[in-house]
């Protein structure tokens, strides 16, 4: 099992992409990986950028999309000053002694979910018992998802197949080499859709709450530049919002930095269309960004039972809803 969810990357040898702060008469430059390729779901950052609201709280925002880069141990050795990572990357890097702090929610549900035909008959968890499951790898988001959801249905993995398949869930899937996978439920049940398919997708977060992608910092920037994390927070919650109220304007202004979004046949964009209005429900709450404390004592609990935290660790270090507007 792996037991370090990709935090044990050598520090020293990704250290060029840390970031640098400017003198006072320049914007302060942030490098914020992001661990995934330019994709539509980061319409709010595009947002943000593009309409100013960074640039106005004195940030340069340059997002960095090298998946391979280790953004949480490069933020936790002062190398980074933010990253994007999801709830159970904070507990298991501060687990390592990373001084690392998730400071905003920016998914508010947790992305993760099981899809299948919708004539399979998986309905409930339980119903994955004696199925062939395809899965990207036994790490990250969404093996964390995964397992919530086993259990949410009495189930251990041996009570199925379970492949690693990489990102190849939605063709697995149609061509019957798998009979459910997991996938980010804005994004391949939407293209299945779009195919012509009638899938069903149990959603994670319809049975326990977790903590998802939001933005970090770590302790000493939190001491030492607290006007700054509160500026980052303030421009991301302004892209969240603006984007989920004017989608339209979001997909035209992610044509500027997502390669070939504009060059699409509009039966294609049509499809990405859908998966941004996808998205949005997840970002959305009564309180943007704010970090709900049952996701992270649910994420504790879950990555205690899986043996990827081999102690507890003290949840109430781990975030914070203070620079919450």
């Amino acid at each position: 099992m792996v037991k370090k969810l990709l935090l044990l990357s050598t520090i020293a040898l990704l250290a060029a992409g840390a970031a640098c702060v400017q003198s006072p008469e320049t914007p302060s430059v942030i490098t914020l990986p992001v661990g995934f390729i330019p994709n539509i779901q980061f319409a709010p950052l595009y947002v943000a950028i593009d309409k100013g609201f960074f640039a106005e709280e004195g940030l340069q925002v340059e997002m960095d999309y090298s998946m391979e880069t280790d953004a949480v141990a490069l933020l936790g050795a002062g190398e980074l000053q933010f990253a994007i990572a999801s709830g159970e990357q904070v507990l298991l890097g501060r687990a390592q002694g990373l001084p690392v702090v998730y400071v905003a929610a920016w998914y508010q549900d947790f992305p993760v979910g099981v899809t299948s035909m919708s004539d399979d008959g998986i309905i409930e968890p339980s119903d994955l018992r004696g199925k062939r499951v395809g899965i990207p790898g036994l790490y990250g988001a969404s093996y964390i998802g995964f397992k919530a959801l086993l259990n949410a249905g009495g189930l251990e993995e041996s009570d199925l197949t379970i492949d690693a398949i990489g990102f190849t869930q939605a063709e697995s899937l149609a061509s019957g080499v798998e009979d459910a996978v997991v996938t980010y439920i804005s994004n391949e049940p939407v293209k299945l859709t779009a195919e012509g398919y009638d899938v069903r997708t149990i959603k994670v977060a319809d049975h326990l709450t977790l903590v998802a992608n939001g933005l970090l910092t770590s302790e000493k920037i939190i001491e030492e530049q607290p006007e700054m994390v509160a500026g980052m927070v303030r421009a991301l919650l302004r892209g969240i919002e603006y984007a989920a109220d004017n989608p339209e304007e979001a997909f035209s202004i992610s044509e500027k930095f997502v390669d070939n979004l504009a060059d699409l046949t509009e039966e294609e964009k049509a499809v990405q269309r859908d998966v941004l209005a996808a998205s949005i429900p997840l970002w959305q709450s009564e309180r943007t960004g704010f970090s709900d404390p049952s996701g992270w004592e649910n994420m504790h609990a879950l990555l205690l039972q899986m043996d990827l935290l081999t102690e507890p660790v003290d949840i109430q270090k781990a975030f914070t809803n203070e620079f919450l507007p």
